[in-house]
């Protein structure tokens, strides 16, 4: 067994930079790539390929990848997961085995199957929505199980240089590789859940380097040449995460910890097939230029079940776009979105057509995802978005006939239609579910492959409650940016928005003024049905789960911003009373 190995993420998502895995190989300093190919939309793409041609369903610039590095791979002995199998991984392997006999290299290639649901959709047609009590719908895209991280290490147990999954948890691929090399149980709770960390912390890619970091302008010089990181793991589950040397971006505790809270929901139940996690006391330490060293993550029994996210059609989509310009822009561009939706409407009526099912307007370079906190009402340039969405395609393409004769008919200034003559797509919906681990038949490189038995989870110990207080005295204004960093992102259809403050002494500031209610309020108009705060001490931070509020969420979502990338941004303007004192 190993006591250290060094894991490089070079792919954060289909179409990630090329040159992450090439970075990360010819750096030398890594032991394993691993490479995180999958989303929801993805997986529905994917299905939607291999119904089409039996030997698609598969990230298909994967084989090419590794084609070019092969023989780096097979020298310096680095192992390769990925979960760019898709939902064909056996047509990936192919792929690459082809590729690699065309090199006359010797890889071996395995696969992990058994994540793929939808041929035996109709098993489950009494499973309901998990967020929502639904019925399962009758015709499905995709049906996809998250597995775990044991199956990758059972392939890399059995020699595989090359691992290959479908559906698994974006953690998986960097924990499979620390349960092969370390020989940890299923039971080594607080194991598991730092090494789950580790790989939640690398999965996207650069997103851990000090990319789309809050303080971007300490990061911007070196955008075009950002380091991929690299977790530096013990066999005692402790990391340190880094960069290549010689490659751009920062990694500090503050881009780290940016990274920890991204999507996580409640931190004390970070639900993994193989572990609960509780992050709430992750501390973090810079030990190096670049380096940064974790600890603090703690691990309870997972539950007996799996988290299956299938997708499927809800009628079609149309968006269009043009840009208007002069005077009053906003509200010209709000009076003609009007007039296309009411003209649309009336015939409609004429064709004995439903209305829309929903309709999203957006007015950007008003500030529109400010709400009433908008402070660019008076802008003379903007960028109309509408976007419908209806059950009839036929409906959708007279939305996009009428959508381009404003430009003669309606206001002065109308210009830029992007893309020509919007069309309507289908829109896919996410349909989120659970179902019992036993039910599932998980195989590596075709053999059976039964995951140890767990049970019911244990609740998350309690936190003491907060001791310090907001200090006292005369108090300024300021925007939250200035205490505090945060990220943001989606959990279906909540945002999850983490705020975290730049010294422990503002903690008790922004844990008064930055509530719940006060959190809903300032999100009006994204309209959540509820807003809920979780601390995380160790981070000085907070992370809050606005649900109901990103339009249906991902897919489903007729926003430009569908899964809440920029609503940590938008909080960060946030206005607090903040005792002069602490600003001394």
């Amino acid at each position: 067994m190993k006591t250290q190995i060094r894991i490089g993420c070079g792919a954060g998502f289909w179409g990630d930079s090329a040159e992450g895995p090439k970075q990360l190989v010819d750096s030398g300093e890594i032991d394993y790539l691993v490479l995180d190919y999958l989303a929801e939309i993805t997986m529905s793409l994917l299905a939607r390929a291999r119904a089409k041609d039996p030997n698609a369903g598969y990230a298909t610039d994967f084989p090419s990848v590794v084609a070019a590095l092969a023989p780096q791979l097979k020298e310096r002995g680095i192992k390769v997961v990925t979960n760019a199998g898709g939902v064909n991984p056996q047509a990936c392997k192919a792929a690459i085995e082809d590729k690699l006999k065309a090199l006359n290299l010797d890889l071996k290639v395995s696969i992990v199957t058994g994540d793929d649901l939808l041929p035996r959709a109709a098993e489950f047609a009494d499973i309901k929505e998990m967020f929502s009590g639904e019925a399962i719908p009758p015709k499905l895209w995709s049906m996809n199980a998250y597995l775990g991280a044991f199956p990758i290490a059972r392939a890399l147990d059995g020699g595989a240089d090359i691992v290959l999954t479908g559906r698994c948890v974006d953690t998986a691929v960097a924990l499979g590789p620390m349960i092969h090399e370390f020989g940890w149980t299923p039971t080594d709770y607080d194991r598991l859940a730092m090494g789950s960390l580790a790989g939640h912390i690398i999965e996207c890619g650069a997103q851990a380097t000090g990319g789309i970091s809050t303080d971007w302008e300490k990061v911007a010089g070196d955008w075009d040449r950002m380091g991929f990181p690299i977790a530096v793991c013990q066999a005692d589950g402790r990391f340190e995460i880094t960069k290549p040397a010689n490659t751009g971006g920062r990694v500090a505790p503050e881009t780290v910890a940016e990274q920890i809270v991204y999507e996580i929901g409640d931190p004390a139940t970070y639900l993994l097939p193989d572990v609960t996690c509780d992050f709430r006391n992750v501390t973090l330490t810079q030990v190096g230029e670049h380096r940064v060293a974790v600890s603090g993550a703690r691990g309870r029994a997972p539950t007996d079940h799996y988290k299956v996210s299938a997708t499927y059609q809800d009628g079609f989509r149309c968006t269009g776009t043009m840009m208007i310009g002069g005077v009053d822009a906003v509200k010209k561009a709000e009076a003609v979105a009007a007039a296309i939706l009411k003209r649309t409407r009336t015939l409609f009526a004429q064709r004995k057509l439903a209305d829309y099912t929903r309709t999203d307007v957006e007015v950007l370079g008003s500030e529109a995802n400010w709400g009433e906190h908008s402070r660019a009402r008076s802008t003379r340039e903007v960028i109309l978005k509408l976007s419908v969405h209806h059950a009839d395609k036929n409906a959708l393409e007279i939305f996009g006939r009428e959508f381009i004769p404003p430009a003669t008919a309606m206001a002065q200034g109308i210009t830029g239609f992007s893309g020509g003559r919007p069309s309507p797509t289908p829109l896919v919906r996410l349909f989120s579910c659970l179902v019992p681990k036993a039910s599932v038949n998980i195989e590596v490189d075709g053999q059976p492959f039964t995951p140890a038995a767990t049970g019911a989870t244990s609740a998350a110990a309690a936190l003491a409650p907060p001791a310090a207080a907001v200090a006292g005295g005369k108090t300024v204004k300021r925007p939250l940016i200035a205490l505090a960093y945060g990220r943001s992102g989606d959990k279906g259809d909540a945002a999850n928005i983490g705020v975290l403050a730049r010294k422990p002494e503002y903690v008790p500031v922004i844990r008064a003024q930055l509530t719940p209610d006060a959190v809903s309020q300032y999100f009006a108009h994204f309209a959540p049905s509820k807003v809920e705060r979780f601390e995380l001490p160790g981070l000085h931070g907070f992370n809050f789960l606005l649900h109901n509020a990103l339009g249906g969420g991902g897919m489903a979502s007729l926003r430009y911003d569908p899964q809440g990338k920029m609503m940590a941004q938008i909080l960060m303007d946030f206005e607090l009373d903040v005792p002069e004192v602490l600003l001394a």
